[in-house]
């Protein structure tokens, strides 16, 4: 690991220490958590953000998907 210094206002490290300490954990692995938590985000919005684009530079044409109606399994 490396160690990294951050510049933070009091009441966030105050919030952090709250709740890395209900939690059971240390500041250091809550906010690695928070990190991890904050880029998978990111990433998964990324995606989305591509995929969405895909949709829009090449759309669903009228009947492509009808196929998979049959396929489909719909509960009472």
């Amino acid at each position: 690991m490396k160690t990294v210094q951050m510049t933070l206002d009091e009441a966030l490290v105050e919030d952090v220490d709250r709740a890395a300490s209900s939690l059971g954990t240390t500041r250091s692995a809550f906010t690695r958590d928070a990190l991890r938590s904050a880029l998978s985000q990111l990433h998964r919005k990324e995606l989305e953000a591509r995929h969405r684009a895909g949709y829009e530079r090449h759309p669903v044409t009228p009947g492509e998907l009808d196929g998979w109606q049959d396929e489909q399994v719909w509960p009472d």
